[in-house]
């Protein structure tokens, strides 16, 4: 059979002025029979891909170029996003730059613009730069030998606000908490005589910080606007059982951080991780209860959500990825029956 001359024959007949896919194509299979020794159940596999790929191609060539010219748009305005993200984050800046330099002299005045400060920047992107900066500075301002309380506090404020915004995934989470613990971790390899108090302050500084902001998003789940409760929904069953194990997740954590660390540090994480252990109450309790309060007040939403599921899994799209899947175990099936059958031929030719 020539392939070819069916596909030219093909590309040639093709009726556009049908309106129906299933006019045109049964048009065009129709013609090809009419003209040509042409029967579609002795096609093989090579020559039935050749002719549905034609098809295919006439029928979708238009939609094809629409999404090849939606895709350059969409990496031109990603692009433009990012330029603009930079932007709008460096104009910040430059916004605080001033105002430092107005209150410069003021002590007062200048702590409370950071505070502003703390809250306003993303703080994702300049987050390792900034946990060592603060770990650097309370070791140089540090006067009496015990950098603990003020590097608790500190990192508990960066672990605050680099949280609060996002969502409380578990990846998400476990970026942030790692970022901070790995540049913590750096500064003690850099001043070995002080890792003890550096790791154990940072973690605890950590620890206060997660339970700050899952307190933070309990209280908030009360005034959740109902156009955001799709959000909480969607995404329902995985923060019920990420706030169900934020214990495992801040162990998990450090774990992973000491075994990427040299023997000294990784010594000194695996034992405060083993002191914290009766610390992280504190950490289990507000996240149980937080998950509580959202089953509450979002268990009937889920619910409702699932229906929706279940009357989607019906919808002729759902149908046809069932049906396909069914296909594909048949054509395994079919491949898999021949594949037997050939070796036990080999096996009676012997």
């Amino acid at each position: 059979m020539n392939v070819e001359k069916l596909n030219e024959e093909l590309e040639k007949s093709y009726n556009r002025r049908f309106k129906s896919v299933e006019k045109r194509v049964s048009s065009a299979i129709e013609n090809l029979i009419e003209h040509n020794e042409f029967d579609v159940d002795k096609l093989n596999l090579a020559e039935m891909k050749s002719l549905v790929n034609t098809i295919l191609n006439l029928e979708t060539s238009s939609l094809q170029e629409d999404v090849e010219t939606l895709l350059a748009q969409k990496e031109l305005i990603e692009r433009s996003l990012e330029k603009k993200y930079t932007q709008l984050q460096e104009t910040k800046y430059d916004v605080f730059d001033v105002l430092e330099e107005r209150v410069k002299s003021n002590e007062t005045a200048l702590a409370r613009l950071h505070q502003v400060k703390l809250q306003s920047i993303d703080l994702y992107d300049i987050l390792s730069e900034m946990v060592e900066s603060a770990l650097i500075t309370a070791l140089e301002k540090d006067s009496d030998g015990d950098i603990s309380e003020t590097t608790i506090e500190v990192i508990k404020e960066i672990t605050f606000e680099a949280i609060k915004e996002g969502s409380l995934n578990t990846i998400r989470v476990r970026k942030i908490l790692s970022t901070i613990l790995i540049a913590a971790i750096d500064l003690s390899e850099a001043t070995p005589n002080r890792a003890q108090e550096i790791l154990s302050a940072t973690l605890r500084g950590m620890r206060s910080g997660l339970i700050k902001s899952i307190d933070r998003f309990k209280k908030r789940l009360a005034y959740t606007p109902v156009e955001a409760k799709h959000i909480l929904i969607e995404d329902y069953d995985t923060i019920i059982e990420d706030l169900n194990q934020t214990d495992i997740l801040f162990s998990q954590v450090i774990t992973t951080q000491a075994s990427q660390s040299s023997p000294v540090i990784n010594r000194i994480l695996l034992a405060i991780n083993k002191d914290m252990h009766y610390d992280l109450e504190e950490l289990v309790h507000i996240s149980k209860e937080t998950a509580e309060v959202m089953k509450e007040r979002f268990s009937s939403f889920a619910k409702n959500a699932v229906k929706r599921a279940d009357t989607a899994f019906k919808s002729p799209k759902a149908q046809e990825a069932k049906r396909m899947g069914i296909e594909a175990w048949g054509v395994a099936k079919v491949a898999l029956g021949s594949a037997i059958k050939s070796a036990k031929d080999a096996i009676d030719k012997k």
